[in-house]
């Protein structure tokens, strides 16, 4: 069995979008079957994403810790528990290619790192579209690290010790974790995610905060490692 696991906190409007493109992912024929769990970790809800993922068909379960690192760990467990041997990450404000979970298992390491891209850039506008495509690296071999678009297989996760009770960069923490017990890491552009570009972002340090830092001149693209 493989796992999807989808950290949430009040995204109503975000995450049917996210959780169609998901359940497309789940049915690619490349997976030849497998059984595909989708987990959302509903985080301090108090809107109406439950009922969304709930008629989605997704596994939910709750924490109340408005901490995406706990929220990420809280999902990994639950899936561990049920027997996947692969868990794959993605955000509620994020869709994912209809190949995406195929893509990551296809490449055959201990766990994938992808990259991301927008297609609205609204809130911004043409010259931070200008400034990310010059700047970031969306290709083989790239060194970004997205918790919207993150693999590991169950072996690799707990020999790394899982993500760290942290509100931002847990993502980044974990690869690192990752490295250093030697897991076989790829770097690959071929997993494909969408993400959102909004103002109003959840993690402190995340791709969204990262994106406002750029807006406002307080950060080169070259440094967004792990956003």
């Amino acid at each position: 069995m493989l796992a999807i696991i989808i950290p949430a906190n009040n995204e109503e409007e975000a995450i049917g979008v996210c959780l169609r493109s998901v359940s497309a992912a789940a049915a690619c024929p490349g997976l030849a079957g497998e059984q595909v769990l989708t987990i959302v970790v509903l985080d301090a809800c108090t809107d109406g994403t439950a009922a969304i993922a709930h008629e989605a068909g997704a596994v939910t379960t709750l924490v109340d810790v408005r901490n995406v690192g706990m929220a990420r760990a809280a999902g990994a467990r639950l899936a561990l528990a049920l027997g996947a041997r692969w868990l794959a990450f993605t955000d509620a404000d994020t869709t994912v290619a209809p190949e995406w979970l195929h893509e990551q298992m296809a490449l055959g390491s201990d766990a994938v790192c992808g990259t991301v891209s927008v297609i609205d850039w609204g809130v911004y506008g043409e010259p931070m579209r200008r400034h990310f495509d010059a700047t970031y690296t969306d290709a083989d071999g790239h060194q970004h690290i997205h918790g919207a678009n993150l693999g590991v297989s169950a072996e690799a996760y707990h020999r790394a010790g899982g993500f760290e009770p942290l509100a931002t960069r847990e993502d980044v923490a974990f690869v690192l974790a990752l490295q250093a017990v030697g897991a076989r890491i790829a770097w690959s552009a071929a997993p494909r995610v969408v993400t959102s570009a909004r103002k109003l972002f959840r993690a402190p340090g995340g791709f969204g905060s990262t994106l406002l830092a750029l807006a406002q001149g307080r950060l080169p693209m070259s440094q967004e490692r792990g956003a």
